[in-house]
């Protein structure tokens, strides 16, 4: 099911937007809903990433290279 949101925006992220759409030759809501949609996912991440620090960091992994290093072994 869709969904129609109204958002306003400045009228500079306004212009360069359509700059943006006329170039790739893309509707608005196009550029609007893959925006949303990898904000979505970044801040997914990063939620789970806070929520799953705490268990990381007592297990000794500290950094992304920690990480890195325990998924290599």
């Amino acid at each position: 099911m869709k969904q129609t949101i109204t958002i306003r925006l400045p009228k500079e992220l306004s212009k360069e937007l359509e700059k943006v759409v006329k170039y790739d030759h893309v509707p608005v809501s196009s550029v609007v809903r893959e925006s949303i949609r990898r904000y979505v996912a970044i801040r997914r991440f990063e939620m789970l990433a806070e929520q799953t620090r705490p268990y990381a960091e007592a297990q000794g992994l500290l950094t992304d290279e920690d990480v890195f290093k325990a998924l290599r072994s």
